[in-house]
């Protein structure tokens, strides 16, 4: 007999022994419990501080003497005092190596930039010299590079020319001015009012699209300065822009400068594909802007390629950036517009800004304050409008530059800074003969990392409808401009957040075999359901908004069962039992929608039952009375407890 227990197939372990045991006692069925009532105070304090206090920023000042809090205070606006106590010989031999690799790649990108926003060349080396300062001070990041960027240069120069079409007249630079300070006023604002949430309703999607469109449409705005044409459309989408190119392709087009764009285009891509595979030959890539400016500008004195149709920078005011406070608008006709400008301009930079800052923090495993972040940001360009800077933010190019070259803290941009300083007071004479097509093609270098196919290929793969926001955001920027794109981006993202706020998903669940978990008969066709009943779960908070909805779908789902039943020997259904663990929260609506279910249930001879309300759902399900319509008998803590009491003898083991 022992070895046919031992040998046999049908033999136990002492494992199986114990559950079958197990499955024999008696269950015990656990009530559902009330928390504690909160005062209406005590509710409105916990959720304000939820939600715009969740980090507990001022926790640190507790039980601190005056002296502490006041130190605390200052290491809180200026971050500079707190890591800077432990700053060593090390850390600044990493961020002078770093500072100066970041220098060499932003003196040609600014000068390029500045284009772009339809500025002179000397205004992107002013920003690069106040802005990187401010920050050092006040930001949390330790990687991010801060200057000009090419999407905000694009929509300040597209939005402002919209205003005001003469960039070269007076009135169009102080609007510039105007508009970087809206831009600094919005980010502290978001940062203070700890708003910094709002940034996250552009979504990730969205911004992918929106960056490609962006970075294609800034690469076809250079075929102006990459083919030599002089009169090149104001307009950016592609169907003007290629009407402009090829109109000009028999008179317009000048061989000697495509042979100087083209030439140094193909020096430029081929470093960045060489640093990409070789990521300890990074500085190839970084320096490689400087190198073809300082060749090309060469090229040009000792040929006079300037004489045979050659356009060249010409001149960069020398010296540090004058007082801009007089020239901004606080009235008259353009202010709204710099408003207006100022807050659009604002917003995309500080969501580039905090996403690579985001970035950078992950790679290096330490956290960055958005709140403190958007204060920084804000502040900095709130100075650099005082002081002949345009809008500033966080570059992406620049920053992996400075990772890669080993930046240990924010003094890389103290460096840099320092560096822009030197270039501003003796070098800038000597970018006279740069030429234009050079400054193209180091922009169209720098923005083809912005088309990013690996994450619109991924979108398709996961989620269609966040291609569609892609695409959507993508197509709009090319085919129109840069703020239709932008608002496509950001009216597809408010709509997807409707649509699963509306149309939340539910499910009907079955018992998986051999355990008390219940799940979606979709996902696992294993599943089996339980005679009698009918349970489905609401993936979604109950709100007005979908709490016809989800009765409607509940109801559906019970017709189609009963449908499927009826046609089969399976018993009707008896009771419909609601997982409600997924849903946080229920309104007035809610609870209204709820007592028409019961209503229509009671016609079909239904019981309702109830599974797992949360804390906040079963609060509100008492004070309005709904737990005594439905039976306090009849609402439990898990499935498997509704089973065990209303379904079929053994169907809950």
């Amino acid at each position: 007999m022992s070895e046919v227990l031992n040998d046999g197939a049908v033999a136990m372990t002492m494992e199986e022994i114990k559950s079958n045991h197990d499955n024999t006692l008696p269950q015990h069925i656990h009530k559902v419990s009330t928390p504690p009532k909160q005062s209406l105070f005590q509710d409105i304090k916990h959720n304000f501080n939820e939600t715009f206090f969740s980090d507990d920023p001022f926790g640190k000042f507790k039980n601190q003497t005056v002296s502490r809090r006041f130190v605390l205070g200052l290491q809180t606006v200026f971050p500079i005092f707190e890591w800077g106590r432990d700053y060593n010989l090390k850390s600044f031999k990493g961020d002078l190596i770093a500072g100066l690799t970041i220098a060499s790649l932003c003196i040609p990108q600014d000068i390029a930039y500045a284009n772009l926003a339809n500025l002179e060349p000397h205004y992107g080396l002013y920003t690069s010299f106040v802005a990187p300062l401010v920050y050092a001070f006040m930001g949390s990041s330790r990687d991010i590079a801060i200057g000009p960027v090419a999407v905000v240069s694009l929509l300040l120069g597209t939005l402002l020319t919209d205003e005001i079409p003469n960039f070269k007249s007076h009135e169009y630079l102080r609007l510039v001015f105007t508009a970087t300070f809206f831009a600094g006023i919005t980010q502290m604002a978001l940062g203070l009012l700890r708003l910094g949430f709002l940034i996250d309703f552009l979504s990730h999607a969205a911004i992918v699209g929106f960056m490609g469109g962006a970075a294609i449409t800034i690469a076809l705005q250079q075929l102006k300065g990459l083919l030599g044409i002089k009169q090149f459309t104001k307009k950016t989408d592609i169907i003007s822009v290629m009407r402009s190119v090829f109109k000009a392709a028999h008179h317009g087009w000048n061989w000697e400068t495509i042979v100087i764009g083209v030439s140094f285009l193909a020096f430029l891509l081929t470093t960045k594909y060489i640093a990409k595979k070789k990521k300890n030959l990074f500085w190839v890539a970084a320096i490689s802007p400087m190198i073809c400016v300082i060749v090309s500008t060469f090229s040009v004195y000792i040929t006079r390629a300037d004489k045979k149709g050659v356009a060249i920078v010409k001149h960069i005011r020398r010296g540090v950036n004058p007082s801009s406070v007089n020239e901004i608008y606080f009235s008259g006709n353009y202010l709204s517009a710099g408003i207006r400008i100022g807050v659009i301009s604002g917003m995309v930079a500080l969501t580039e800004a905090v996403a690579i800052g985001r970035t950078f923090a992950a790679m290096k495993d330490y956290s960055i304050d958005g709140n403190r972040e958007m204060v920084a940001l804000g502040t900095m360009n709130i100075i650099g409008s005082m002081t002949s800077c345009y809008v500033a933010t966080g570059s992406f190019s620049r920053s992996a530059v400075n990772y890669m070259a080993g930046c240990k803290t924010a003094v890389s941009n103290i460096v840099m800074s320092i560096v822009l300083l030197l270039t501003l007071l003796v070098i800038t004479p000597l970018f006279k003969y740069t030429p234009n097509a050079v400054l193209a093609s180091i922009i169209i270098a720098a923005v083809m990392s912005l088309v990013d196919i690996k994450a619109a290929v991924l979108l398709w793969k996961v989620d269609k409808f966040d291609f569609l926001a892609c695409m959507g955001a993508f197509f709009g920027v090319i085919f129109q401009s840069v703020e239709i794109g932008l608002l496509i981006a950001v009216a597809i993202s408010f709509a997807k957040i409707l649509l699963q706020v509306t149309r939340p998903r539910t499910a009907v669940l079955g018992k998986l075999p051999g355990t008390s978990i219940y799940r979606n008969i979709l996902q696992y066709p294993k599943a089996s359901q339980i005679p009698s009943m009918l349970i489905v779960r609401v993936d979604s908070a109950i709100y007005f908004s979908n709490s016809n909805y989800i009765k409607d779908r509940i109801l559906k789902w019970l017709a189609d069962e009963e449908i499927q039943r009826t046609s089969s020997e399976f018993p009707s259904i008896q009771y419909l039992v609601v997982e409600m663990s997924p849903v946080t929260d229920i309104d007035t609506s809610g609870i209204h929608a709820f007592e028409d279910l019961i209503k229509s249930l009671k016609k079909r001879d239904i019981q309702l039952l109830l599974a797992n309300p949360g804390p906040i759902v079963i609060e509100k399900l008492h004070a309005s009375k709904l737990s005594g319509l439905i039976g306090e008998d009849k609402i439990f803590l898990t499935v498997g407890d509704a089973v065990a009491t209303f379904g079929p003898k053994g169907a809950d083991l």
